[in-house]
């Protein structure tokens, strides 16, 4: 019998996954599902993208490259990033990565250590406290608020500070809610970061998908450029989900850390795939802009389908494509709900609870479905809550 190392014990997963799975059981069995859980777009990777690629593997990269990225690539992002972001960023401050989760892993291998507390939203992406537990650091959840947009509970986060905080984890706009950090909690976040000298990794996956205002990453505050690991990618605004390419800017003596962390995992991301991302940020920009348009009317069509439904109220998300329904009026804990609508109303989504214990109360819904199929979910949604025993 093979015995495992203790640390694995301390590695979560993502329940998004796990529905998917128990949903498709489902349908093999005859049921009709309806899919709002996972958090992938449903348009196809822009044309330009996949040509990019083809010519790439026709002209022979297929081989391995540097650690950190394709120099051009590299390069593609320092543009890209230093234009989005308005700071200078420079190739060697890049690091290409197959998928963004690796800059997770990164971070905290790097940076924490047991001992060392992580300071990171709840609810969020689960793999942060995942990998916060696998290094042996502890983490510190700060909740929330759905009252100011689901951004931190800004007296909680400053009360939470201490002598062994070593990372501040951000994510806006956020999954699972679709909050965004307004600009006063950044600078007060800046703030406790330079005084302390605290790292913040700030994953910005979502940025370009932000419906309303300037999107600002706490990079671009004054002094916190040298203190910031932005984590952005291609899965999300190019509907790249499965050619796994993302990335990380970092100081350089970051990215030299993290390129070792490359060399002894993956070696390189596929020099192809790396091909297609430079089309992907030189390239026309139109196929991601209507995406995001898309998402937008979705996202004004199921919010208000949520809010005229019985005991549910859905704040408006301000980015991503997730709505994070209140269900507390119900009388169910968010688990058991998602399990009853997967079950008995054939509706796939996610407990908000699979994103930390302050998701208690909710429900995800990821709208990357058609608008026939937000209508229908709807539909079926009410005719539940309605049935519903109180």
């Amino acid at each position: 019998m093979v015995t495992f190392a203790r640390r694995m014990e301390r590695l979560g997963t993502e329940t998004a996954f796990e529905v998917l799975a128990r949903a498709k059981a489902l349908e093999a069995r005859g049921r009709e599902i309806l899919h709002f859980e996972i958090g992938e777009p449903d348009f196809d990777t822009p044309a330009h993208i996949k040509e990019a690629a083809i010519q790439a593997l026709r002209d022979g990269h297929t081989h391995y490259g540097p650690s950190p990225g394709l120099p051009v690539l590299r390069e593609a992002i320092a543009e890209a990033v230093s234009k989005s972001r308005g700071i200078a960023v420079s190739p060697e401050e890049v690091i290409v990565t197959p998928g963004a989760k690796p800059i997770m892993f990164f971070t905290l291998l790097a940076l924490a250590q047991p001992g060392d507390e992580v300071i990171y939203p709840n609810p969020s992406f689960p793999i942060y406290e995942s990998m916060i537990n696998f290094v042996g650091a502890t983490p510190v959840p700060i909740p929330l608020l759905e009252s100011v947009g689901f951004s931190f509970d800004m007296e909680r986060f400053e009360a939470s500070l201490s002598p062994r905080t070593k990372l501040i984890i951000l994510n806006s706009p956020g999954n699972p809610t679709g909050g965004v950090i307004p600009a006063g909690d950044l600078q007060r976040i800046a703030a406790v970061a330079l005084d302390r000298g605290i790292t913040v990794l700030s994953d910005e996956i979502y940025i370009g998908m932000q419906y309303d205002g300037t999107p600002l990453s706490i990079a671009s505050l004054p002094g916190m450029q040298e203190q910031t690991i932005i984590l952005d990618g291609f899965s999300k605004l190019y509907a790249m989900t499965g050619w796994r390419l993302g990335f990380g800017v970092a100081n350089r003596q970051i990215i030299e850390q993290f390129s070792k962390l490359m060399a002894n995992s993956a070696s390189c991301t596929a020099s192809f795939v790396q091909l297609a991302g430079v089309a992907a940020l030189r390239g026309p920009q139109t196929p991601s802009q209507q995406m995001v348009a898309e998402f937008r009317r979705r996202r004004d069509l199921i919010v208000q389908g949520m809010n005229d439904l019985p005991a549910v109220h859905c704040a408006l998300p301000q980015g991503a494509f997730y709505v994070f329904p209140n269900i507390q009026a119900t009388g169910r804990s968010s688990a058991e709900l998602a399990t009853q609508l997967l079950n008995e109303a054939g509706i796939a989504c996610l407990a908000g609870t699979a994103f930390g214990r302050y998701g208690e109360g909710y429900l995800r819904f990821s709208y990357a479905s058609s608008e026939d199929n937000i209508r229908k979910m709807l539909i079926i949604l009410r005719q539940f809550l309605q049935d519903l025993p109180r």
